[in-house]
């Protein structure tokens, strides 16, 4: 029998990885806040800062590239249980939020016909106990709904066969159900043995360089002041001389100062006008950095090349994004599937043995799209293999090469199409 460590346990956990969850989100949603060091700084402006996208920049860039299309092998037709679930949007929201907090869940439930339904719940209201063999849970924690106040109101506690339903700290309700794991799936980004639930593409070392690339973005606003407006100054002026306008003197392309009785007159002169280019050289310099750490280029960054890039140029600089694109396509291949199978047993109410989707595998759109150049290259190379190997190829694994779904063959009667005439 298995034992169990508790509502109050998992309660507590949820609690001490919420503020990390949280702070990731901000990042991406360019709500952090940023330490100002205050040496640079007029006192006015010292709370103000401004914001950097860079972080949201590198979980979409690669959340864009991780199109699920569906399973292949299909023994229990799991495809017509994520399309019925709006597989686009419920696959790309999971994805979307593994990728800034590590882990989200798949939380799955039976509508009033038993047809299981699926819902996304983040990292942030959710979690469990991992089974490190399966990447399942053993017993999983969920926040179903809460207030304003992120005050819970209803609850779920998940263990095999049942869920738990709270309300107030009272159950209300006990849902039996014939999957032999809980129906909350974790869907991970990047697991390992130290942190078997992930980890977040919004690094520390991510977190660290906006911070610095948003302090830079600041001083270089402080000082476009300046720029605009080189300071003047005067040397020799009466005390008794009547008090000249700032503003006047700074819009004036034209200044008059008269002189003395004893024929002096003062001495005009401007500060040393400041320049933007060492801001604009940091902020490039934090951008290489952050390009380094999440496999992006400069151009993702807002800072483009002076020559534009052919799409072999540009799959060939995104060659490091390439191979986290791969990476994170077999991990989320393993949760969707995972859920996949547990929706499979609510929907046919029958605990299914896990070995036997093991075959089952995840397919997912090219993570670069070919040009017409590039379909070119691949024509002539599928037709070389062919003649070397014949069916090496087929229509299959052209569309995994190239994202190009093969057109229908005609079934219209009285229609013949050209070449086939006998």
């Amino acid at each position: 029998m298995a034992t169990y460590k508790g509502l109050q346990y998992l309660k507590n956990k949820l609690e001490r990885k919420r503020g990390r969850v949280r702070t990731r989100y901000k990042y991406y949603e360019m709500k952090n806040i940023v330490y100002d060091f205050g040496i640079s700084t007029p006192p006015d402006l010292r709370h103000w800062m401004g914001t950097l996208g860079w972080c949201a920049r590198a979980v979409d860039s690669l959340a864009d590239r991780l199109v699920f299309r569906e399973f292949a092998d299909d023994t229990y037709n799991m495809n017509e249980i994520f399309n019925q679930n709006n597989k686009d949007i419920m696959v790309d929201s999971a994805i979307l939020g593994s990728l800034i907090s590590s882990c989200d869940f798949i939380y799955i439930t039976a509508d009033a016909d038993g047809f299981p339904r699926m819902k996304v719940i983040d990292g942030y209201h959710a979690t469990g106990e991992l089974d490190p063999v399966t990447n399942m849970l053993t017993e999983g924690y969920a926040i179903l709904e809460w207030d304003t106040y992120d005050k819970p109101l209803l609850e779920a506690y998940l263990v095999a066969g049942y869920t738990y339903i709270i309300q107030n700290g009272k159950t209300v309700d006990v849902i039996p159900n014939n999957a032999p794991y809980p129906l909350l799936v974790p869907i991970i980004n990047r697991p390992d043995a130290a942190r078997p639930f992930g980890h977040s593409r919004i690094s520390r070392a991510c977190m660290s360089i906006v911070s610095s690339a948003v302090r830079t973005a600041k001083r270089s606003e402080i000082a476009s002041e300046f720029f605009s407006f080189p300071q003047r100054y005067i040397l020799g002026m009466d005390e008794s001389a009547e008090r000249l306008d700032k503003w006047k003197i700074t819009m004036s392309s034209l200044l008059r100062v008269d002189k003395d009785q004893d024929g002096g007159h003062p001495v005009v002169g401007q500060f040393q006008q400041q320049s933007m280019t060492p801001h604009t050289d940091q902020l490039r310099m934090f951008a290489g950095l952050f390009a380094g750490e999440t496999g992006l280029t400069l151009d993702d960054l807002g800072f483009p090349s002076q020559n534009p890039s052919s799409a072999e140029a540009i799959k060939s600089s995104h060659e490091t994004l390439r191979l986290i694109t791969r990476k994170a396509q077999r991990d989320f291949g393993v949760g969707l599937k995972n859920a996949g199978y547990l929706a499979a047993c609510v929907r046919d109410k029958y605990p299914y043995k896990r070995e036997l989707v093991a075959s089952v595998t995840a397919k997912w759109e090219p993570i670069f799209e070919p040009d017409n150049s590039a379909l070119s290259v691949i024509g002539d190379g599928v037709i070389k293999i062919n003649q070397a190997i014949d069916g090496y190829f087929d229509k299959e694994s052209l569309r995994d090469l190239t994202g190009v779904e093969p057109a229908a063959e005609a079934s219209t009667p009285g229609i013949i199409l050209p070449g086939t005439e006998e």
